[in-house]
């Protein structure tokens, strides 16, 4: 009896597995008779299917082989009687009705037929998001909007259905409207960062205005609202306007007193991209609203970094202005006395004193000074070193810089520190004339970490390398390291004067192209503008295709752009880095420039 009992239940069994397999072979055998164009056949298994089983991708394709052979009354026909018969699906084929009216050019009917279709989904949310798919489906984006927008209303959720609405919006070029759908869900942390990333999409289009358009409705709308601030500061620092992202959160830290964290963050990050001008600002504010505050320390001697990075690349520099510097940090010392968080100020107090003042023995004695009080900390004390160094080079002393530099490199074994060393001793051998010692250690550095120590050492031993062993004195290349020993000593003038007698001498050497990009630089250094472009236009004229071509015509236009204030001149220059230079490191930024120049929308 057991034994009868398992065979007819495996007989059942496969019985089953074999109308499973008939069901799946009839909608392969429809789905290819449609894929090959053959609706009549398709029709036929469609309709087969729909019997057993109706879905929409099944009804959609149907209906469609049926008015592809020209049946459209049958279609019609079909679709009404369902609408009676199978109630739970009846979205669908009124939706069926309104997309055949819509291909015999029935707008009204279609409109008609539509709207039953969204009214019948009503009664839950997700038959409405089903009706939206298919709408979207059929490519009727308008009416796929209109039937999210009504599941939204009816789950009573304002951010229901946000992402869908946004890619339907942006669609039907309703672009507001889809940074609207972003933004809503901007105030919900858990979605920052898709809110983010889909605002990024829109930057560096023609619909970037309307991201800050947007923004700005936002913060004026709901003003206690801090997401909407920081997605607006977000936005300014993509876009690089620090001045403006400055305004913001000095708004946000006022009305909901953060006590200025951010303030200073965003200083630190103006200060990192170079805008001095905002990072002081910023630091400043920090100083007068907080200076009970844990940051008044830092932000007090960041004001002053800030402005010193102003003054010195600002050519040529202003003595006065650096005398300004020393004794605002000498200020800021009395006030909040010499302690770690201000240690740094003695740094920066020496370095211009040595550097722009000539005042080398009062840097050294101040330097001393910084290392006795910051003995405990092993990074600040070798960074000191590393100034007393270079301070003892503008001395002419040497012996002693490459003493300190060792210590240094010693101390500092494979860190960034005892790269920097080490690049600084290989730039002393350069300089002395030891051009084999000096590559050496320059090819060593070249699998440095730091890119930018790399990239030095990289350039210096390049240099070496094209300019040595042409003749057995090596004349020119030791008179030339000996002018950058002299631009490292801050003597412009005496290195123009010999840069000068080069020229004359060695205008048809592997150097001639070096000296010229090297008196433009130094031009650049003392403010003289014409001469500096003179010799640059001589390298690209004369020297076009050698390896600092691209440099001299992307210096070019930085002249004509940031100092000269000649658009267009600007823009030629930029425009012919990427037609002669096509593989140039600068093209990218040339590219960026032009665009900015022209009034593009750029990022």
């Amino acid at each position: 009896m057991l034994i009868r009992l398992i065979v007819v239940l495996t007989l059942l069994s496969g019985l089953g597995v074999v109308g499973q397999a008939w069901g799946q072979n009839e909608t392969s055998l429809a789905d290819e008779y449609y894929k090959a164009n053959e609706f009549e056949k398709a029709a036929v298994e469609y309709g087969k299917l729909l019997k057993s089983n109706m879905t929409w991708l099944r009804l959609n394709r149907y209906i469609t082989s049926l008015t592809k052979t020209g049946k459209r009354e049958e279609a019609v026909k079909f679709l009404k009687k369902q609408t009676r018969a199978d109630e739970a699906n009846k979205p669908y084929y009124e939706l069926m009705l309104g997309q055949v009216a819509s291909s015999q050019g029935d707008t009204t009917q279609s409109a008609t037929q539509y709207n039953a279709a969204i009214q019948s989904a009503k009664s839950a949310p997700g038959k409405l998001e089903k009706v939206a798919e298919a709408f979207n489906e059929i490519g009727e984006t308008n009416w796929a909007i209109r039937t999210y927008e009504t599941a939204r209303d009816v789950t009573k959720d304002p951010t229901a259905y946000s992402g869908d609405l946004m890619t339907l919006y942006r669609a039907a070029g309703q672009t507001e409207k889809a940074i609207d759908e972003i933004l809503k869900t901007g105030k919900q942390p858990e979605r920052r960062e898709s809110v983010l990333a889909a605002l990024q999409g829109f930057i560096n289009t023609k619909d970037e205005p309307l991201v800050e358009k947007s923004l700005y409705t936002k913060v004026q709308q709901e003003p206690n609202e801090p997401a909407y601030n920081e997605l607006l500061i977000w936005y300014f620092v993509q876009k690089q306007k620090f001045a403006r992202a400055l305004l913001q959160e000095k708004a946000t830290d006022k009305r909901l007193k953060l006590a200025g964290n951010r303030v200073y963050d965003l200083g630190m990050l103006a200060m990192n991209n170079k805008e001095y001008k905002v990072a002081a600002e910023a630091f400043e504010y920090v100083v007068a609203s907080y200076p009970q505050g844990q940051l008044y320390p830092f932000a007090r001697r960041l004001v002053i970094n800030a402005r010193e990075e102003q003054v010195k690349n600002t050519y040529p520099v202003d003595k006065g202005e650096i005398r300004k510097l020393i004794t605002d940090y000498q200020r800021m010392l009395s006030e909040i006395g010499t302690n770690v968080k201000t240690l740094e100020a003695l740094r920066s107090t020496a370095n211009l004193y040595g550097n722009y003042l000539d005042s080398k023995d009062t840097a050294l004695t101040v330097l001393d000074l910084a290392i006795e009080l910051g003995k405990t900390d092993r990074n600040f004390v070798d960074k000191c070193k590393l100034d007393k160094g270079d301070i003892f080079l503008l001395k002419g002393e040497p012996w002693e810089s490459t003493l300190l530099y060792s210590q240094v490199e010693k101390s500092q074994k494979e860190e960034l520190l005892g790269h920097e060393a080490k690049l600084k001793n290989a730039k002393l051998h350069y300089y002395k004339g030891d051009f084999s010692v000096s590559k050496d250690i320059l090819d060593v550095l070249k699998l440095a970490t730091s890119r930018e120590i790399a990239n030095d050492a990289e350039q210096l031993s390049l240099l070496i390398v094209d300019n040595t062993g042409m003749d057995s004195t090596e004349a020119a290349m030791r008179e030339y390291a000996a002018i950058d020993l002299l631009l490292f000593q801050n003597k412009t003038d005496e290195a123009v004067d010999k840069l000068n007698e080069m020229w004359k001498k060695y205008g048809e050497h592997s150097l001639a192209d070096e000296i010229l990009w090297l008196r433009a630089r130094t031009y650049l250094k003392q403010g003289k503008q014409a001469e500096a472009l003179e010799d640059l236009k001589a390298i690209t004229t004369k020297f076009p295709y050698d390896i600092l071509g691209d440099d001299a015509l992307f210096t070019q236009g930085k002249i004509y752009e940031e100092q000269l204030k000649d658009k267009n001149a600007a823009m030629e220059i930029y425009q012919k880095i990427l037609t002669q230079y096509p593989g140039s490191i600068y093209g990218a930024e040339a590219r960026k420039r032009f665009r900015t120049l022209r009034g593009d929308v750029v990022n």
